[in-house]
């Protein structure tokens, strides 16, 4: 329904209520059991046991419990024990991460008042808000939370803050009138209240036309619910990783257990034996080690203001293409803070920002300066703005625009902000209709009204100018020139304020109207939600990264298309798209559109959520930063949903996967670059954890195929997985970024995990490590004066130490001499760690006895170490 283009009277017929006495109790009771309670329906989150065994729905997890299986058929109950623990461990950690995960519809119910003052039987009461029902006539005074959409029938200087709803930074002044218009977005319907915001100023009476779910806050909420989650690009890869890892599995299995009844094996045995191999495949740590780098990730992040609420969240930032950035609160500080004044035909700038100091340019001369100090003197009293105490500070409270007004006027000298010697005798507050305010007071015997309000309305009733500290007539050019200067000024989106005053005969027989005609026009404001001094910087870095930045707001077109400018985030040939354009859109339209649009304005939640789709659709990684209650379910559909941390809704950040401790949009290109960086770094254990397992398989498959012992036993494959290749592995995943990170482009979300020539890598490294460990098995194993455990343990040792040199090589993408090869020394302690732990193994007879080996003399230690260098030293001068 469209209840803003429909009378009061109108809307109460349609809903059967009446102005003067509200519903009976016997139809409110029949409505709430008919169309339930008024509160917002959550959906069904898993929580509890369904989230932790949730997190054993991971594809790497599976493959590991495969494993577990295989390794207690075999009789290698250690080995599945080990394996459980591991799983165990790693789903705990994901647990803790995601419990808050699905809390965001909670916290949009906690958004509504408790209570709510609603007309029934002709007498005022005061009901549980959940009790309201569409009908009920509510009264709304200043501070309440709208507790369900209503019409407006009445309303007396009523503004109400919807910029959790808008976007918009300033409240909105609401009328009872009719409005007409198709399609008007809820910053327009000015005669409708909704669910959730906050009265500012005034106070009214609405008649509720919608409760619950079917309130716009309700359709979020539902948007929410629909919104579907994105696999994050590193879940993807790893799926994919182990898909590849079973795949391989079986094909050694069947090519191993091949062979040897082709040699004429046992086909029992070959089965075990080919299993072994299978299991020798699977990275057991690979699961922990990444959760850990990716927790590691987070600490870093929360020292650079950032929480993460997901893991995977922040690999997927390094593979962002588009931010999708939310103006207000965002990229500008949503103060409204005064830039510019014009008076006495002159443009004063107005620096400091929104602080109580700055700098205002110079008066030429002794009147204008006494001119100066008037005008921000009135301006300030002609308000709803104050000082208070705040935590021991000083600070200005009330409307936006007279913050704004008042902070000018202390930047000049806070005396003026005092009103010792003005005495306020009468106010008429600011009205949507009149378009202005004014008060009268006593200054040095003499009463003036004061007189602030849109300028075109002002200008219209001024006859005089004050010019020099005189008053003169208004003349046509004088007019001119002031028209000039307020179209210039909303050129580039400042919001202006005027201010004129009216000598006064009779200051106690006075109305609004009287008061407010015959002006002497003495100055403008000019403000602005400015943007965050550090956001300009960060754009140009996400430029340089060749991630797109797109501004969507709720906000007018003119506002943001100033704003982007600014910021340097529209460029020439870039599009400006407003929410009605957009409706008109088909989706495919809009796929087609999306690339070469740099803002959005005027747009709904459901804009949000198919720009953001529509990127998705063109193979976008997508960020979308936002604070309000309608940024919510974008948030949640996009690949990284970002809110701010001080001034964002709980609904946002509960809908987020990263929030913003600083409400900063530079901290988000920190987050990128974080993400990047965890990427490579995550590349690079894979690739060393990878290689150490090629090594593995071949050193078991040229012992099978070539018809020789297993150089390897399955304890020997876990010890190496798990102890020698973890230490290292975690060590990789601290290592430092490299220092062009942010110069490079988004990975492609397509882009494998092997891209790159990691694949190659892999392939090769490991090859030579297989080759030199079965070399050094062949030698121990044909000198026959030694036992097979002997030529394993020589297999054994080679086949760690090959790893624990080689990787020194994995820290570079090229080649181990463009990066310091000491430059990690997480790396070097973890490397002697890792070597340190095989000396038990080797010497100490309970760990002998466990993983069957025996000790080695200075000579067998002496051929290792020269084997085990072989495939550093010929690869370590490639690029590849």
């Amino acid at each position: 329904m469209k209840w803003y283009e429909m009378t009061v009277d109108e809307t109460l017929a349609k809903l059967g209520s009446q102005a003067e006495s509200g519903l009976s109790t016997l139809t409110a009771t029949k409505r709430l059991k008919k169309f339930g309670k008024n509160q917002l329906t959550e959906g069904k989150a898993p929580l509890g046991l369904a989230l932790f065994f949730k997190q054993f729905k991971d594809f790497m997890v599976i493959v590991l419990l495969i494993a577990t299986f295989i390794a207690a058929y075999l009789g290698e109950v250690v080995d599945a024990i080990v394996i459980v623990i591991i799983v165990f461990i790693n789903s705990i950690l994901g647990y803790s991460q995601e419990h808050r995960a699905e809390k965001s519809l909670a916290k949009l119910k906690q958004m509504a008042n408790p209570v709510a003052h609603v007309r029934r039987d002709g007498a005022w009461l005061t009901i549980p808000s959940s009790d309201v029902v569409v009908g009920d006539i509510v009264r709304l005074k200043s501070g309440d939370r709208v507790v369900a959409d209503l019409r407006i029938m009445t309303s007396t200087h009523l503004s109400i803050e919807e910029s959790a709803m808008t976007g918009e930074t300033l409240p909105i002044a609401k009328t009872s009138q009719v409005i007409h218009g198709e399609q008007l977005n809820l910053g327009d319907q000015t005669n409708m209240a909704f669910m959730s915001s906050l009265v500012t100023s005034g106070h009214g009476i609405g008649v509720v036309v919608a409760t619950g779910m079917e309130t716009m806050v309700g359709q979020i909420a539902d948007l929410i619910v629909q919104a579907p989650k994105q696999t994050t690009p590193l879940e993807k890869r790893l799926q994919n990783l182990g898909k590849v890892l079973i795949f391989v599995s079986i094909m050694l299995t069947s090519l191993v257990v091949g062979a040897g009844i082709w040699q004429g094996q046992p086909v029992y045995q070959m089965f075990l034996s080919g299993i072994s191999l299978a299991v020798a495949v699977i990275p057991e740590g690979l699961p922990a080690i990444v959760t850990v780098v990716l927790s590691l990730g987070v600490q870093r992040m929360i020292k650079k203001k950032a929480i993460v609420r997901k893991l995977s969240a922040v690999e997927t930032l390094g593979s962002t293409s588009v931010i999708c950035s939310d103006k207000t609160g965002t990229l500008t500080e949503n103060r409204m803070t005064v830039v510019e004044l014009y008076l006495n035909g002159r443009l004063f700038n107005v620096g400091g920002g929104y602080r109580l100091t700055g700098d205002i340019t110079a008066t030429s001369n002794q009147a204008e300066e006494k001119m100066l100090a008037r005008f921000l003197q009135y301006g300030s009293i002609c308000g709803a703005a104050e000082f208070v105490n705040h935590n021991g500070e000083s600070v200005i409270q009330g409307d936006p625009t007279d913050v704004a007004i008042m902070m000018a006027a202390a930047k000049k000298s806070l005396q003026l902000t005092e009103n010792l010697q003005i005495k306020k005798i009468t106010e008429f507050p600011f009205d949507s209709t009149r378009k202005r305010m004014s008060v009268v007071i006593k200054d040095h015997q003499q009463h003036y009204a004061i007189v602030k309000g849109a300028p075109d309305i002002l200008l219209k009733r001024a006859d005089r100018i004050e010019e020099n500290g005189r008053i003169i007539r208004l003349d046509q050019q004088q007019r001119k020139k002031i028209e000039l200067m307020i179209n210039q000024m909303a050129s580039k989106a400042y919001r202006t304020i005027a201010l004129c005053i009216n000598p006064l005969q009779h200051p106690n027989r006075v109305k609004a109207e009287d008061v407010e005609t015959g002006l002497v026009f003495i100055g403008l404001f000019a403000m602005i939600d400015p943007p965050r001094p550090e956001a300009k910087q960060a754009i140009k870095q996400c430029k340089i990264a060749g991630i797109k930045t797109v501004m969507i707001t709720g906000d007018h077109a003119g506002t943001a298309r100033a704003i982007a400018t600014e910021l340097e985030i529209l460029p020439n040939q870039g599009q400006v798209i407003t929410g009605s354009q957009l409706e008109q859109m088909t989706d495919q339209q809009l796929i087609e559109q999306v690339e070469q649009t740099y803002v959005f304005a005027r747009v709904t939640p459901k804009d949000k959520l198919r720009i953001v789709q529509a990127l998705q659709a063109n193979g976008h990684v997508v960020a979308m930063t936002g604070d309000g209650v309608n940024d919510a379910p974008a948030l949640k559909t996009s690949d990284i949903g970002v809110s701010m941390g001080r001034t964002g809704t709980d609904v946002a950040k509960e809908a987020s996967d990263l929030i913003l401790l600083d409400d900063n949009f530079a901290t988000v290109v920190s987050a990128v670059e974080e993400g990047r960086h965890i990427y490579e770094n995550i590349r690079k254990f894979i690739r060393y954890l990878l290689a150490s397992n090629v090594g593995e398989i071949l050193v078991m498959l040229f012992a099978m195929v070539l018809g020789f012992p297993l150089p390897l036993l399955p304890v020997q494959i876990l010890w190496i997985n798990l102890v020698t290749d973890g230490l290292p592995a975690l060590a990789l995943g601290m290592d430092g970024a490299e220092n062009n990170l942010m110069e490079q482009p988004p990975r492609p979300i397509k882009e494998g995990i092997f891209a790159r020539g990691l694949g190659f890598k892999i392939i090769s490294r490991g090859f030579l490590i297989g080759i030199v460990s079965f070399i050094a098995f062949l030698l121990a194993y044909q000198n026959g004066a030694q036992s097979i455990q002997y030529a394993r343990t020589i297999a054994f040792i080679t086949l760690v130490t090959a790893q624990l040199i080689h990787v020194f090589d994995c820290r570079n993408e090229r080649s181990i001499f463009d990066r310091h090869p000491f430059g990690n020394r997480y790396l070097i302690v973890a490397v002697l760690s890792s070597f340190a732990l095989m000396i038990p193994v080797t010497y100490v007879a309970t760990f002998q006895a466990i993983f069957q080996t025996v000790a080695l003399s200075l000579r067998d230690w002496l051929t290792i170490i020269l084997l085990s260098s072989i495939p550093t030293i010929v690869f370590g001068f490639t690029k590849r």
